[in-house]
């Protein structure tokens, strides 16, 4: 990868990194279905009158939608209202890899690796810890809300799987006219029609910043350059580099708010990652070695 591409490959790292930080401050000011429904609102409009909508069926797109789009970032943004501190959700939200690999075999029939299910097991022994140490310092609940996002994200993933090539910002953009109206839903449900109402009224600085960002700096601007590196280099030099987007996660949400984690949220979250590493390179390091076992006598 040339330096240009290196650097904008880690400016996206920081943009989907701090992406967690922005949304507790957006979080602040409105509730956590209303600023769903606003982020991708603005996601959507206008940039689907300039963006071309992939070739899909409406199954499919709306399918995506409900998924990745809506399904993700409603249980994220209610577990973060629900006490989940960002850094720690940029970490346990990443559990998406194993559930993709989980259901990639339970619907379309792939092989898991012994490195997937290594690296299954040491995540499951890191998440464990987080949620066993939530009883005292992040609720449970904020934990299994964020675990559930991530399944939705691999629903997500599992259904990009039948696209084949397609642009990845375009799937986004369109994707994203499909959760605004249920957010809506949700939020007169959940939040009520005078919660809303005050929210938006007394809506802030901050929370306008807090929408903006994650609507063109995370989402637009995140995915079109995403979509650029994956267009100049294999899938499996770039999707590593992701790994690193709780690192900065944790960091930003301890320099920016003070966010502290006890020692074993500190394991577990040592052990995720182990874990994620495993998963991501395990493989190509068995392959490795067993040549090198094969030429000892």
């Amino acid at each position: 990868m040339s330096p240009r591409d290196l650097l904008l490959a880690l400016s996206i790292i920081v943009a989907w990194g701090v992406n967690f930080v922005v949304i507790k401050v957006g979080l602040d000011g409105l509730p956590p279905m209303l600023l769903g429904a606003l982020r991708f609102l603005l996601v959507a409009l206008p940039a689907c009158l300039f963006i071309k909508r992939p070739a899909l069926p409406v199954f499919w797109l709306v399918a995506y939608g409900l998924t990745i789009s809506l399904g993700q970032f409603a249980f994220l943004f209610e577990a973060m209202a629900q006490g989940m501190p960002p850094g720690l959700a940029s970490l346990v939200l990443q559990a998406q890899a194993f559930f993709t690999m989980i259901f990639a075999a339970l619907f379309i029939g792939e092989r898991l690796r012994a490195s997937n299910l290594l690296g299954l097991l040491v995540a499951a022994g890191g998440l464990t810890l987080i949620g066993l140490e939530g009883n005292h310092v992040t609720p449970v609940h904020a934990v299994i809300l964020t675990l559930c996002g991530a399944a939705m994200w691999a629903l997500g993933n599992i259904i990009t799987r039948r696209f084949g090539n397609v642009n990845l910002l375009g799937l986004v953009v369109w994707g994203s006219l499909i959760p605004p109206l249920p957010f809506l839903a949700l939020s007169l449900w959940l939040e009520g029609p005078e919660r809303i109402a005050t929210a938006l009224h007394n809506i802030g600085f901050s929370s306008i910043f807090a929408i903006f960002y994650l609507a063109f700096v995370a989402t637009l601007y995140g995915y079109s350059q995403w979509s650029v590196l994956l267009s100049r280099y294999p899938a499996g030099k770039v999707a590593p580099l992701s790994l690193l987007v709780p690192i900065v996660g944790l960091a930003s949400a301890a320099l920016m708010l003070g966010e502290e984690l006890s020692d074993w949220q500190w394991v577990g979250g040592a052990l995720v990652m182990a874990g994620l590493l495993i998963n991501v390179f395990g493989g190509r390091m068995m392959q490795r070695l067993r040549p090198a076992a094969a030429g000892n006598p």
